[in-house]
């Protein structure tokens, strides 16, 4: 069992913002999911994507209503404020953390490392401390919950799917910079590893985007421990 170093207090007011944001971010998410709900009962659909959802809610205020009912409309209006409310405030937050990574050195070391933003660089740094309690970049991947159980039985030793052990915050964060990676994969095919790029052949999305944030998380322990830049292979 691997144990995280005490944290400072430093640490502690880092994870109280990421904690502040992670809440609002639920909540505008559940709000834009009732928005598509309810819309969708009167034929409108808003465009997948959270920005769509927020562009919809500005355009809605500021005058541009779909033909509904009155009494919805009212409703809508409200929706829409808070949608527009918390979106404003997840922005607060990010420019903060931002800033505060900032004044870390080693949130803008693991920044260098492609898919890990300032968010979840500030995140990592926050709440395994330097890594150093992990021998290698596997335990801490181990750590985080994405390296495959193993159910060896006869001789053989087939790997299921990941334990999904370990902080669920940090997990979410580097598979959704991942995904956010995955889908830039069409957009820009040359600045694609040509690993994740066979892996994206041969396997179904998902299983790529959780590949991709294991093998970063052992790249972000090997960061943190050597306290360099991240340095991709030359081809």
């Amino acid at each position: 069992m691997r144990f995280v170093a005490i944290k400072t207090e430093q640490q502690q007011g880092v994870l109280f913002l990421q904690r502040a944001r992670d809440l609002v971010v639920r909540q505008r998410t559940q709000l834009s999911n009732m928005l598509r709900g309810l819309l969708r009962e009167f034929g409108i659909v808003i465009a997948q994507g959270i920005g769509s959802a927020v562009k919809f809610a500005k355009a809605v205020l500021d005058g541009d209503r779909p033909s509904i009912p009155e009494v919805a409309i009212e409703v809508l209006t409200n929706l829409c404020k808070q949608m527009v409310a918390l979106h404003l405030r997840i922005l607060w937050y990010d420019k903060r953390i931002l800033l505060e990574g900032r004044r870390d050195p080693k949130i803008m070391l693991l920044r260098t490392i492609p898919g890990v933003g300032p968010v979840t660089a500030s995140a990592i740094v926050a709440t395994p401390g330097d890594g150093h309690q992990f021998r290698n970049g596997r335990e801490f991947a181990a750590w985080l919950g994405l390296t495959p159980i193993n159910r060896s039985s006869g001789g053989k030793e087939p790997l299921g799917r990941i334990s999904k052990m370990g902080d669920r915050y940090l997990r979410r964060l580097l598979v959704t910079g991942m995904t956010a990676r995955f889908n830039q994969m069409k957009i820009n095919p040359d600045r694609v590893d040509p690993w994740e790029m066979s892996l994206r052949e041969r396997k179904s999305p998902r299983v790529v985007t959780v590949a991709m944030a294991n093998k970063t998380a052992r790249i972000i322990w090997a960061v943190m421990t050597r306290n360099e830049r991240y340095r991709p292979h030359a081809a």
